[in-house]
């Protein structure tokens, strides 16, 4: 605050100020003081908690009469204040204080992340969300002693309530467009009488099939104009701001017969053609454009922008729709009744492309009726297309619009709705309402009428109905319906959502606010598998007839959608092929040679990793002639007749394949099908599933294959484990810790053959890698209470033991054993086990221990192997669950590695993160696709609050509401202790699991602030890159590797590593490139190691072999330890541990605090310098050192 500002600036409310705030809005006072969202009404905690934040002094006694009295509270202009009693002066200074406006857990701070980001949607932000949000975390005030609630309110409907406010128009924002609206009106209503001919939009016309002779008619001015659409009802939600301006064409421009061969259609494009051409020369106009209503060709609109502009509404515009009251009979234009001559059967949409306009006015009015003088259920339409047009896909013209959303409200208001929408709800229960109705209701098959129960008059059969479209929803006339253009898979995805969305509000905190309203579910990230079919040129779509009873285009999305639901069957849950929109650059003058060239794209959701995985699928049996020649013509070459093993013969389809290679069968399904049956090439169909697979194969197949192997080495050795008779504990426990166990591990390692036992050795290949991985496997003895007291002496005890197992190992069965103080590695079945103890006796010492650093280090592997236990338990439940969280896991580490983050963000820290996703999917549903999951991640990364949330990850449900709170409550005392400690490593990401509530075990130091920030903001990137790759394909230099590719430039130096000295070399994705920069040194390969060995003359002499294997051995991995301790503090430095050839160097910036003599020398050290030394310690092994830029310091 400036406190040289002049309150008398201010403008004051017309009631008594309890709380001044002149210069920071309620919302920013919210994000910095309130985490608990509690309520200030004890004047002790009132006082205190203003005192603490250092705000100055408080006079308790001139808050008099607050205390105990809440009722007359309320928030104004900014202002917490109290009704003034009547006569009351407005008070000449005003007594700071600090109020709240709900109790419930958190809400306040995430009402104001989410509107933050909200803002960024709209052009007009409000003045309490203007404000830029501080970049750290403030230190939260104590509880008071006595909170109480000042004023009662629902968290859920105050954070609505607070984004009404954001997406609503302003009074005067309605006053200036108001004024556009009628100056775009008497435009029109000056139009002059004219004769109009076919002239004026030929190419339509001749698309549409009409002779120019039939079209030409005398333009009258409209009959009647008026506003209609959600402008109307005063329900327009931003950011999309338009107005529909209803212009009724007059009779006398029709004949009859016009309602046959499209000839309607013609006409009243030439109607707005001639509107069009009076409009270019009207002042008030700045902009004419063309577009279709609800996305059909054949009913072109007039989109007007007006030169008056609106400074926070730059992209407003009018549409001009034109409507026809009682044009035709309207038994002509009856469902079964062909008016398009050149078809063959009924056209039931065609009739209805006309129908709408003749009852558009009508269906207007009785919305308006619906809609007058109730706030709630204007407010509820307006939540409601917030949360429509969050879910991309469905806010689509074949599912679901403002205007079919006002109708379904206008209808749960009336008898015939049931009257389930009653004047006494608020918007939530509203919303909740209109959700539950779609969810539940059964329109496909029974149809619905706005027409009041017990006066039913259908002049058709409501079945006969039924058959013509895929939903029916029909006006009060019962002669059109209302829902002619919604598809059955956009009404079952739209279902999908409402029923989703109860779940997520009854399971969600705080009412699941941010999922709901905040969260935008786009197709890239909702679907499992995304396919972009290329239909240019297809005769499927080149037809000569673009329009019959429905558009050719829309005709094929259907075709396309019926082909793959049928072929995929019980393995998707939901298809959804998106509709196609109007090229935005169309004019009428083109005609319909634009539409339908974009890709088609169609949206798999999968129903469960079991289907999805299925090889075989049973089809009829041969004695059902009919169905097995059905099925026979559909999948042709596939179909085989099969025996199984229950005896039945049944007609199958197979799809052989490895078992690393399921995930694809529901792609070759549809490339089948599609080249079958539409004729289409694999060149024409891109499918998103294998795209990233290219990162975690090697040498074309992926190494998971090997799991099998791996799975039964440690099952023999738990069991040898567990038969060792020659220690004095017998082995009660043996648990697998690395990741390759858990299915998380980017590369789980491939038999070695030099790692078998003694007479079990494989006939040796030409060559093998010199180095073996370790696998970490944790051991427990049985109790025993003469295990020592002394730490130290523990552990020596854990080493006698460990000593003992080895060589009783190796005594029975033959195996290499290589012991150390702390763990032996025993090589057998092709791979290397490392074995450590646990005593839970350190676990216990451990926290009673005092600072002693060499008992705490000795006691604190305990700890680890704990923390370690328990998480690969954990892990392995979940992956059991959800079998697609492995691969996403993988690729998420291999991300997270490829940027070099590697030593930031611990590969444990990352299954917790991407376990969060499956496990609280809300408000998408559990990934069952690694790229879906993968972008899923990239975005939680990049956008959740790490400064102001834990991050909970409760695994199998354990965590109670009293656990949370703990976790919360620890959570802030964190921060606030970082904030007083200037000096503070603590690490900004808190994840918290049932294991470690704390968030003590990987992320306790590391990542910091700065290094999250970049963590996030590579994710932010990639994330945007991979949803355009998904729907749009690998565009010029913007491909599928990028996202694997990190820009070196963003590091002060870099040190590239000869590719053939690092362990692994074949795990290298790219060679690095260095194009920019200073070159500093340039160092020679060393002889003395190489990754790989010849085996070749060796087959008498594999013990000499074996004596040269190295165990754990990783040269990038010295090298790193080493700079660490030549360079402590002058740099970060940034590695890819999966085997990258490039380590990226960071310098420290130099701060105030005071330092020893060393470290002062090396901050005085000369970064070109520096990079010399780099060079020297990494000899044999750095191929090349550049100074990128210099640094800041």
């Amino acid at each position: 605050m400036d406190p040289s500002r002049d309150n008398k600036s201010i403008e004051e409310p017309e009631s008594e100020i309890i709380a001044d705030v002149p210069d920071i809005p309620l919302s920013d006072l919210v994000e910095k003081m309130v985490y608990d969202a509690l309520v200030w009404s004890s004047l002790d905690g009132l006082v205190d908690a203003w005192q603490w934040w250092g705000l100055g002094m408080m006079d308790k006694t001139s808050l008099g009469s607050l205390e105990g009295d809440g009722e007359g509270l309320r928030c104004e202009g900014g202002y917490i204040c109290r009704k003034a009693p009547a006569g009351s002066p407005s008070p000449a200074a005003h007594t700071p204080a600090i109020a709240e406006f709900s109790a419930l857990h958190r809400f306040s701070l995430s009402l104001h992340t989410c509107l933050r980001r909200l803002r960024f949607s709209f052009s007009a932000p409000s003045r309490a969300l203007s404000r830029t949000p501080p970049h750290h975390p403030i230190p939260l005030p104590p509880s008071p002693s006595c909170p109480l609630r000042v004023v009662e309110m629902d968290s859920m409907d105050f954070k609505v309530g607070e984004l009404l406010k954001e997406v609503q128009l302003h009074d005067s924002e309605i006053e200036t467009l108001d004024q556009a609206v009628s100056a775009v009106i008497d435009a029109i209503n000056s139009v002059p009488e004219q004769l109009v001919s076919a002239d004026a939009a030929s190419k339509f016309i001749a698309d549409l099939g009409v002779p120019t002779e039939k079209v030409g008619f005398t333009f009258k001015r409209p009959e009647f104009i008026q506003v209609g659409g959600s402008y109307s009802i005063k329900s327009v939600a931003r950011p999309d701001i338009n107005v529909d301006l209803l212009v009724r064409m007059p009779k006398e421009c029709f004949h009859e017969k016009d309602y046959l061969n499209h000839r309607y259609h013609a006409k009243r494009l030439l109607y707005l053609r001639v509107i069009e051409k009076s409009l270019k020369s009207c002042p008030a106009i700045r902009k004419i454009s063309w577009s279709s209503f609800q996305n059909e060709a054949r009913k072109p609109v007039l989109v007007v922008s007006p030169v008056l502009k609106i400074a926070e509404l730059p992209d407003l515009f009018i549409r001009i729709i034109p409507t026809a009251i009682s044009l035709f009979s309207i038994s002509k234009l009856s469902f079964s009744r062909n008016n398009v001559r050149a078809c063959t059967q009924a056209t039931p949409k065609y009739n209805c492309s006309i129908l709408e306009d003749m009852f558009l006015e009508e269906n207007s009015e009785f919305v308006k009726k619906s809609f007058c003088e109730w706030k709630s259920l204007k407010e509820a339409l307006v939540s409601l297309k917030v949360w429509a047009r969050n879910r991309c896909s469905m806010y689509a013209h074949d599912c679901l619009n403002g205007y079919l959303l006002s109708i379904i409200l206008s209808y749960l208001t009336t008898e015939s709705g049931g009257n389930l929408i009653k004047k006494s709800m608020n918007v939530m229960q509203i919303f909740r309402v209109t959700l539950k109705f779609i969810a539940t209701s059964n329109v496909m098959d029974k149809g619905f009428t706005l027409q009041p129960r017990g006066q039913y008059n259908i002049a058709e059969d409501m079945n006969q109905i039924l058959q013509s479209f895929d939903v029916v929803f029909l006006d009060a006339s019962c002669c059109f319906n209302l829902s002619f253009r919604v598809t059955k898979m956009a009404f079952a995805e739209l279902q999908d959502e409402a029923s989703w969305t109860l779940s997520c509000i009854d399971k969600c905190s705080g009412g699941g606010f941010e999922e709901i309203f905040m969260t935008k579910v786009d197709f890239a990230a909702k679907f499992d598998s995304c396919l972009r079919i290329n239909l240019k040129g297809n005769p499927k779509i080149c037809s000569s007839d673009f329009c019959m009873d429905d558009e050719c285009w829309r005709k094929c999305e259907k075709d396309v959608h019926s082909l793959l639901q049928r072929g995929l069957s019980d393995r998707a849950k939901l298809v959804r092929v998106l509709w196609r929109s109007t090229p935005s650059d169309w004019k009428v003058e083109n005609g319909f040679s634009y539409f339908g060239n974009e890709p088609m794209l169609v949206g798999i959701l999968v129903s469960s990793q079991e289907k999805c995985f299925r090889v075989v699928d049973i089809g009829p049996s041969p004695e059902n002639k009919e169905e097995a020649m059905k099925f026979r013509k559909f999948w042709g070459e596939k179909s085989e007749l099969r025996r199984f093993k229950d005896g039945t013969i049944a007609e199958s389809t197979v799809w052989e394949c490895e078992t690393w290679e399921r995930h694809l069968i529901i792609k070759r399904i549809c490339e089948y099908l599609i080249s079958k049956h539409l004729l289409l090439t694999k060149e024409d169909v891109a499918h998103t599933v294998d795209q990233l697979d290219f990162c975690l194969q090697l040498g074309g197949k992926d190494p998971v294959s090997f799991s099998g192997a791996l799975l039964g080495a440690f099952e023999l050795l738990s069991k040898r484990l567990r038969l060792l008779e020659e220690i004095p504990l017998k082995v009660s426990s043996v648990q697998p810790l690395d990741s390759a166990f858990r299915h998380t591990s980017v590369f789980p390692p491939q038999p070695h053959p030099l790692a078998y036992e003694k007479g079990l050795e494989k006939k040796p290949p030409k060559s093998a890698t010199t180095c073996i991985q370790s696998l970490d496997v944790m051991i427990q003895l049985e109790g025993s209470g003469n295990w020592p007291l002394d730490p130290v002496a523990i552990q020596k005890t854990k080493s006698a033991f460990l000593l003992k197992i080895g060589e009783s190992l190796q005594e029975h069965w033959g195996m290499l054993c290589i012991a150390t103080e702390d763990e032996v590695n025993v090589l057998m079945s092709g791979y290397s086990f490392c074995l450590r103890i646990m005593h839970d006796r350190g676990l216990n010492m451990l926290r009673n221990q005092g600072g002693n650093d060499k008992i705490r280090s000795q006691l604190s592997i305990d700890k680890e192997l704990f923390f370690r236990s328990q998480h690969s338990s954990m892990i392995n439940g979940l992956h059991g669950r959800y079998p697609t969280y492995g691969p996403v896991v993988r690729l998420a580490k291999r991300w997270v590695s490829a940027h070099l983050f590697s030593s930031f963000l611990a590969e444990e820290a990352i299954e917790l993160i991407v376990a969060y996703l499956f496990l609280k999917p809300f408000p998408f549903h559990a990934p069952c696709s690694r790229i879906t999951g993968f972008l899923r991640f990239l975005r939680l990364l990049s956008y959740y609050n790490w400064t102001y949330s834990p991050l909970i990850i409760d695994i199998n449900e354990d965590f109670t509401p009293k656990d949370e709170k703990e976790i919360n409550d620890y959570f802030i005392s964190c921060r606030k202790s970082n904030e007083e400690n200037a000096q503070s490593i603590d690490s900004a990401m808190f994840l918290a699991a049932p294991y470690d509530k704390a968030s003590e075990a990987w992320t306790k130091f590391s990542p910091n602030r700065t290094v999250l920030k970049r963590i996030a903001s590579y994710a932010r990137s990639s994330a945007d890159l991979l949803s355009n790759l998904i729907l749009q394909g690998a565009d010029g230099p913007y491909t599928w590797e990028c996202l694997l590719r990190t820009p070196l430039n963003n590091y002060d130096a870099v040190a590239v590593l000869h590719h053939n000295k690092l362990s692994n070399p074949h795990h290298l994705l790219f060679p690095a490139e260095v194009n920019c920069g200073k070159h500093i040194i340039c160092g020679k390969a060393s002889k003395d190691f190489h990754p790989y060995m010849s085996l070749r003359g060796r087959v008498q002499s594999l013990d000499d072999a074996k004596n040269k294997l190295m165990v754990n051995f990783d040269p990038t991995l010295c090298f790193l330890a080493d700079l660490k301790r030549e360079f402590p503090n002058t740099f970060s430095v940034w590695y890819d541990y999966l085997g990258g050839d490039v380590i990226g160097f960071t310098w420290e910036k130099k701060d105030s605090r005071k330092r020893g003599r060393n470290e002062e020398e090396e901050h005085s050290m000369e970064p070109t310098d520096a990079l010399k030394k780099v060079g020297e310690v990494g000899k044999g092994l750095v191929k090349s050192v550049y100074l990128l830029k210099v640094p800041k310091l």
